[in-house]
């Protein structure tokens, strides 16, 4: 059983996140208006969309980029823990 949670996720290492997957922030101007922004990888289905007014991150919002990714919690984990790693040294 898997209890790591994507709860308390910053809003600052969730953009990291994306960026470091390959995603690029969609310029404003295409409905990524107000409190959103949207984020575009090659290959992907749709945008992903962040609510940049709520930190930290939703946890139906990660879980929902993750499946539009097709990474798993897992995956994830791994990518923040070896982050706070780098950080903490």
């Amino acid at each position: 059983m898997n209890r790591l949670k994507l709860s308390n996720i910053p809003l600052a290492d969730f953009r990291r996140y994306l960026f470091e997957e390959g995603c690029e922030r969609v310029e404003q101007g295409t409905k990524g208006r107000g409190g959103h922004e949207k984020w575009t990888k090659e290959g992907l289905l749709r945008p992903i969309t962040l609510q940049t007014h709520i930190d930290p991150v939703p946890e139906l919002i990660i879980r929902n980029t993750l499946k539009t990714l097709g990474r798993t919690k897992k995956d994830f984990f791994e990518w923040y823990y070896k982050k706070i790693n780098r950080e903490s040294k």
